[in-house]
């Protein structure tokens, strides 16, 4: 298969996969919204720092040098797989030890015997690592798709017999430990690789010179992308906490969809076409184009029909985190790009790039987090919002030097995108607000008419302006 049908059927199954995923952790988490106070989210998304740094240490970046590596055999493996062991189990007594830190640190003395439980998912994860990273290394999502699918809905349903049995925040915990532990039976089902009891100290040094720096990346990401978590956490209440992870587990449905499904294709797209330069922007180009045409407006109509989103799916009691959600959606338009950018960099070798970049990135973060604290939660959403524009702008300086695709020619190339989903966007917001004060419609008919008019006015003004992104989607898709 050609580099670009293969491109194509790995976006289409990577999309599915995502979409399908996505779409059943909803659909169940409508169903525990509805059942559990917002308090009780809270308390989950207060650990989800520390699990996702246990996970990122577990890796170690690994993962990323074996999918670069295109001549790696079983010896590199099976000696990564066991590091990850190995690792994940270090990790968790940490997490064990330090689980009165965390619990004090929030001041909620349950979350002790919480995160003594919830860090077991590090280790379960730790056991099917590998086959997971070969299955993305080979674009195979059609069996991805297949294996996360069932964990994800066996995981669901055993979360909400037990929401609906009074097990409160246990619920959530047992689902993710289910969910990881049908992930990893069906990965070792599935998947052909198994480990030899090889520890190759060689191809070890070769892999975590280059994974360190990017575990290290991945490490200050992970703590950047929870620290609103920590704060909000620690300064506010835990219902305050709860409203707002789950207005950033809504907003990240289209977001991660979209960005989580392109990214695991291209970067091994690109680690074929690394040492081509020209086609390496080209390719890029269109990705980053196709990406914007579908993200903006689907970012920008969910901001325009939140009230009645929220009341139509989780009910009155979630109203308050719907600002919160604006606010993260508008966030969101330009955070996939974040990754692509970071993904040519990768495939170059520049590991050591990529962490310097992050800690640059990160030091400005924290400087303008500190600075917005004392304006409150509103505070912070907003610099979230305004930080993902600057960090996209600092990783596209550097990936275009890669390439010869300058940070200007890249906003060049999707700000007519970002315009017309804007101005899509004021028709839609002033047909919803007639909706309301003159027809006094409910929540599921303004999500129907804003949705059919955005979409109408969005595509009719794309084919207008002849946008490259929808004549590359009816070459590329339609006529394949």
């Amino acid at each position: 298969m050609s580099l670009k049908l293969k491109t194509i059927s790995g976006i289409l199954w990577s999309l599915g996969q995502q979409f399908i995923i996505k779409i059943v952790g909803f659909l169940i988490m409508i169903v525990l919204a509805r059942i559990l106070a917002p308090a009780e989210f809270g308390l989950i998304a207060m650990l989800s720092l520390f699990i996702a740094i246990g996970n990122s240490l577990m890796d170690s970046g690994l993962g990323s040098s074996l999918i670069r590596t295109n001549d790696a055999d079983n010896r590199d493996y099976s000696t990564v797989f066991y590091f990850n062991l190995v690792g994940s189990v270090l990790i968790y007594f940490l997490l064990y030890l330090a689980a009165p830190l965390i619990s004090g640190f929030y001041r909620q003395p349950e979350l002790i015997n919480v995160i003594r439980v919830y860090a077991i998912i590090i280790i379960i994860n730790a056991f099917y690592s590998v086959q997971s990273t070969l299955l993305v290394k080979d674009m195979n999502f059609r069996l991805q798709t297949n294996i996360q699918v069932p964990a994800a809905i066996g995981g669901g349903i055993l979360g909400i017999i037990m929401a609906k049995m009074g097990y409160g925040v246990w619920s959530l915990v047992w689902m993710s430990l289910f969910n990881a532990f049908l992930s990893t039976v069906m990965h070792w089902t599935f998947s052909k690789w198994r480990p030899d009891f090889i520890i190759d100290r060689a191809r070890f040094k070769q892999h975590f010179n280059f994974g360190y720096k990017m575990a290290l990346s991945g490490l200050i990401e992970t703590v950047h992308q929870n620290l609103y978590t920590l704060i909000i956490g620690r300064l506010y209440s835990v219902t305050q906490l709860g409203f707002y992870s789950r207005a950033d587990q809504v907003s990240q449905l289209p977001i991660s969809n979209i960005s989580a499904a392109i990214s695991k294709v291209t970067y091994p797209m690109f680690s074929e076409i690394a040492q081509d330069d020209a086609r390496l922007k080209m390719v890029y180009k269109k990705m980053m184009q196709q990406v914007i045409f579908w993200n903006a407006p689907i970012l920008i109509y969910l901001c325009i029909v939140a009230e009645p989103l929220f009341i139509f799916l989780l009910t009155d009691k979630w109203l308050p985190a719907v600002p919160y959600f604006q606010i993260l959606c508008l966030a969101g338009i330009i955070y996939p790009l974040h990754s692509y950018n970071l993904n040519i960099l990768k495939v170059k070798g520049r590991s050591d790039l990529i962490l310097k970049l992050e800690i640059i990135k990160k030091t400005i973060s924290v400087i303008g987090i500190i600075s917005v604290i004392p304006f409150g939660i509103y505070g912070l959403l907003y610099f979230q919002l305004l930080f993902n524009f600057i960090g996209y702008y600092i990783n596209s300086i550097y990936s275009g030097r890669s390439i010869n695709y300058p940070a200007t020619e890249q906003i060049a190339d999707i700000l007519p995108t970002l315009v017309l989903s804007a101005a899509a966007g004021l028709l839609c917001y002033f047909t919803d607000q007639f909706l309301v004060n003159f027809l006094n419609l409910n929540a599921l008919s303004r999500i129907l008419i804003d949705g059919v008019m955005y979409a109408a006015t969005y595509l009719m003004l794309s084919t207008l302006a002849q946008l490259t992104a929808i004549t590359d989607f009816k070459h590329l898709i339609l006529n394949r």
